[in-house]
Order: C-alpha cells, then structure tokens, then sequence
C-alpha cells in the first residue's frame, strides 16, 4: 500500500457502493487504468492513492457515479468512461457530469433509458428536443444516428408525430441498388442496418416491424421522397455524405408543418465521385446559425464504441491531415 495519505469518500449505502464499484471491482479499474490512481474500498468508503490532480478528478467521477445510482440509473463500464470522458475539464460553470448522464437529455423508449455519453452527444440530443432540422456530423462511433433515430423512435411511441420516416442515399463503394439481388425491400433494408438496430434496441423488433406493415414507420431510398410533403414526422436521413447539393436540397425541402428533420453524416466517409459537390458539406455551411437549425459537430474524442475506434479514427484522420499538407505543398 502507498505511503501517502490517501483522498477518502464516504457513501451513506454500502450496496450502493458495491454496484459503483463493479463486478469483481471492474469500474474502479477503469478509473486506475485512466488516472494512474490506486483505489481501495472498505465497506462504504472508498480511498483512492496518487497524484492530487488525478485523485481529485477520481473522487468527482466516483460522487457523479454515485449520484446515478441514487438516481436509480445503472452503472456500467461504458458508463464509467463515459463520466471519465465528461469530467475531463469540465469547469464550475458547466454541468457535473451526473446531471449530463442523468438529465432531462436522457432518451426514454420502451425497452430501455438512452443517456448521452459525451457533452457533445449531450448537447446533440438537447438540440433534437428543441430545433426542427438537426444536423449530427462527425466520425464513426459517436452515436449521431443512433441517438436520432433513438430520440425519433421516442416521439412516434409517445404520438409527438404520426410517423417516422427513414431514407439514405444508397450510394456505396462499388455497389448500386439495381444490381443488388431479391425484392425491393431486400435491396434497401441492408442499407439501413445501423438504424434497425437502433428500433431494435429501443422498440424492439416486433413492435417497430409492426409499425413499418401500418406505415407508420417508412424506409425508402432518397430518391423516393422528390415531390413529397412530409408532415406530422420525423425524417431522418442517414448517410448523408453521399448526397449531392441536389439531393440534399431536394429532402430538405420535404419538410412539412408539425416534422423535424434529422440528418446524420460523416464528411470523411464520402463514396460520391470526384469532384461531385457533398450536399452534407455545403447544407452546413449553408445553414449554420439559422433560427430552428442546429449542427452538432462531433470529433474523435466523442466515439463512444471500444476504446479501440477512437484510436483507428484518430490514426486515419491524422493521415489524411498529413497527405492533405503534402499536396498544399
């Protein structure tokens, strides 16, 4: 044992301590990992060695953690390096990281609680709730589709809207829809994998398959919804950096009294040929700052998957940024 005073935290519930730990300790061996700090527990309290710094900001993860659980929210491991990722230097003026996680941005569906796990994923989700067109940019892993498609599944169930309507470009590498074999829905539906997963987690999957036989949930392919009003939904359109000006100007323009529009998009993950204008691009440059449109940019910092993808998304972007200053040379 260290010879140094430890820093103690006191906690009125030992059960509850014994979930802020976790499983054979596995939460506060993320903190250790993370912090380089050492933490012991005994019955409620819990202390933890090493640099003041750090054992300062281990004691502030460890409070917020707490306070979740009163809160009656689950600690779990991404939980724990969500809070970590959140009281990174958070500041007295900002909200704690407790009341990020466990906040009015906390997505309620029928299977299960969504929180945001980042401040960035925070203050996307606050911008779903309170503009009608959304734009979520950024990199793999960050949550921007899953949380749109979360908070729209979310309105449907509580009748905010009568439907949900779901469409990307189907434009990929090397593949176009026509070429594809079976029925229509055959072709499309791998396409839209990612937010099926989505309606799965928060519907479940019989309950939104149901709602897709009614209508009252749509998937279709971008280029059904040219001379379209769409009213009382939500469109959310996936994949958007594969759409041209045209394209994106064309959904935009669906949008019809009582929708919301959410448009989802990573600009490094372009598959449209060179030299063909992004309509993702140019609607955020367009369309930032405008009254009722919010744009949340997420970075590398905010993927939310294994640890491991902020790393491989950190390695290309670096990458590119490099071959980028060559060819300015």
């Amino acid at each position: 044992m260290p010879d140094q005073k430890p820093l103690t935290l006191s906690f009125p519930s030992n059960a509850l301590v014994m979930e802020l730990c976790g499983r054979h300790d596995s939460h506060l061996q993320i903190l250790e990992d993370n912090l380089g700090v050492q933490l012991v527990a005994k019955g409620n309290q819990l202390a933890v060695f090493g640099p003041p710094e750090q054992a300062e900001q281990a004691k502030a993860v460890l409070e917020d953690l707490y306070e979740l659980l009163k809160q009656g929210m689950a600690v779990s491991p991404a939980q724990v390096e969500a809070s970590l990722r959140l009281a990174d230097g958070l500041i007295d003026t900002r909200l704690k990281p407790s009341e990020l996680l466990g906040g009015s941005t906390v997505i309620h569906t029928p299977l299960t609680k969504i929180v945001p796990r980042s401040r960035t994923q925070h203050a996307y989700v606050s911008a779903l709730q309170s503009n009608t067109l959304v734009f979520g940019v950024g990199p793999a892993g960050t949550g921007k589709t899953y949380l749109a498609c979360a908070y729209a599944a979310s309105l449907l169930v509580k009748q905010k809207v009568s439907k949900l309507i779901l469409t990307r470009p189907v434009v990929e590498a090397g593949e176009r829809l026509g070429f594809l074999p079976g029925t229509f829905e055959e072709k499309i539906d791998p396409y839209l994998r990612p937010l099926f997963d989505a309606l799965d987690d928060t519907l479940g999957r019989e309950r939104w398959q149901k709602l897709r036989e009614t209508g009252q949930i749509e998937i279709a392919p971008l280029a059904y919804m040219r001379g379209r009003t769409l009213e009382d939904c939500v469109m959310l359109l996936d994949e958007a950096q594969n759409t041209t000006t045209t394209q994106m100007k064309m959904f935009l323009t669906r949008l019809g009294e009582g929708s919301k529009c959410f448009v989802t998009g990573d600009i490094s993950q372009c598959d449209l040929p060179r030299g063909q204008k992004n309509g993702l691009k140019e609607a955020v440059e367009v369309l930032e700052g405008l009254r009722d449109i919010a744009v949340a940019h997420f970075r590398e910092s905010d993927v939310v998957r294994h640890p491991l993808v902020s790393t491989i998304v950190s390695a290309y972007g670096e990458r590119e940024r490099q071959l980028n200053l060559k060819l300015d040379d």
